[in-house]
């Protein structure tokens, strides 16, 4: 994560202890734990892009949504390092009503991309003992030039608390399935 995105302007972290598991088991559980679907998630992403819906049905914007919802599909795996950590990008104008999306095909285009703001959202696991650890995740955003650091810092704030509450459910999930391959 320190390697693909050294400077940040932005960044959120969150962590969940998880008794009986192995960090072989929690790190089995981050990508399942992140793509499966939630609709408590969704509802939260339909509502964030409920005002392009409303532009785009009353013909006033057609490009107010990407054309499919944004989701976890939306990131780029960048990176891992197997049984510690695995770091997912995305790069482009996330205030927009359609999160001005630019396509990143890996971790060098993801680094060429130096004019556009960049997120990582990065899951690790952190031992403790043999059977306990924690998972951690990071979200670390860089905007390059002072006028996108204007433009986002609202939007940051805004969804920062929902933001929050997403990374908790998706730490909570991980640990579900983790937990249950440790007792199956």
């Amino acid at each position: 994560m320190n390697q693909l995105l050294p400077q940040w302007h932005f960044a959120e972290r969150h962590e969940r202890v998880l008794e009986g598991v192995t960090p072989a088991q929690a790190f089995a559980a981050i990508v399942p734990g992140l793509s499966a679907d939630d609709p408590w998630i969704q509802r939260a992403i339909a509502l964030r892009e409920w005002p392009g819906r409303v532009l785009r049905s009353l013909g006033l914007s057609g490009n107010a949504l990407p054309p499919q919802a944004f989701g976890f599909h939306s990131f780029t795996l960048l990176a891992q390092v197997p049984g510690q950590e695995v770091v997912f990008g995305l790069a482009g104008r996330f205030w927009q009503m359609d999160y001005g999306l630019c396509p990143v095909a890996d971790a060098a285009a993801f680094a060429a991309l130096t004019g556009q703001p960049r997120l990582l959202l990065n899951v690790s696991v952190e031992p403790l003992d043999k059977h306990r650890c924690r998972l951690i995740t990071h979200t670390r955003v860089h905007c390059p030039t002072d006028a996108q650091r204007r433009r986002f810092a609202p939007y940051w704030y805004a969804i920062r608390p929902v933001s929050g509450l997403i990374r908790q459910r998706l730490l909570h999930r991980m640990a579900r399935l983790a937990q249950a391959a440790a007792h199956p």
